[in-house]
């Protein structure tokens, strides 16, 4: 009786915790979130155990959450986790009035946020690719040697034009005269 079980959202090699009304702007939050994103998970739990944020320990305890849910739920290696999605997101907002001068009121809002982290195990063939992002910066060397060299070009052409335009200016005058 009852309703069908929803389908699972993520796919198989990830896991998710979210934290749905936590006392700060979404902008500032974020902030927070962007240090972790794309990092291991072992690595953006050091990182955010010695933020300075406030909002870094709640940040903090749903990262570890979602590594928990991913080991326990999901049955994912530990190790080969690595933060794929933080994303940020508004809630409600708490209106408050502050007294001003001349008997006036001036209104204050307090955001409330939802933070999302989606952990996801590394593949051994990602290991790989960071292999290959190396050998495409050294191909791309060569090319920063010529553009060094190309500007050196321009300074000659400029100092060329530059040298030709006292004379046009010396030309108008003997015309004037």
């Amino acid at each position: 009786m009852g309703q069908a079980a929803n389908e699972r959202r993520e796919s198989d090699n990830e896991a998710k915790a979210m934290a749905k009304h936590l006392r700060v702007s979404p902008q500032k939050l974020n902030l927070v979130a962007q240090t972790i994103r794309g990092k291991d998970a072992g690595t953006a739990l050091t990182d955010l155990e010695f933020n300075n944020r406030r909002i870094s320990q709640d940040v903090r305890k749903v990262l570890a959450s979602a590594v928990a849910n991913a080991e326990n739920n999901h049955g994912l290696d530990v190790d080969r986790l690595f933060v794929a999605e933080a994303y940020v997101g508004k809630t409600i907002t708490m209106k408050r009035f502050r007294p001003r001068a001349k008997g006036r009121a001036a209104r204050i809002l307090k955001p409330f946020s939802r933070l999302t982290i989606i952990v996801r195990e590394r593949d051994s063939e990602a290991k790989k690719a960071p292999a290959k992002k190396t050998e495409a910066k050294k191909e791309d060397a060569p090319k920063t040697e010529t553009a060094k060299k190309a500007p050196a070009k321009k300074v000659d052409a400029k100092k060329t034009t530059a040298k030709k335009a006292p004379a046009k200016k010396a030309a108008a005058k003997k015309e004037d005269k």
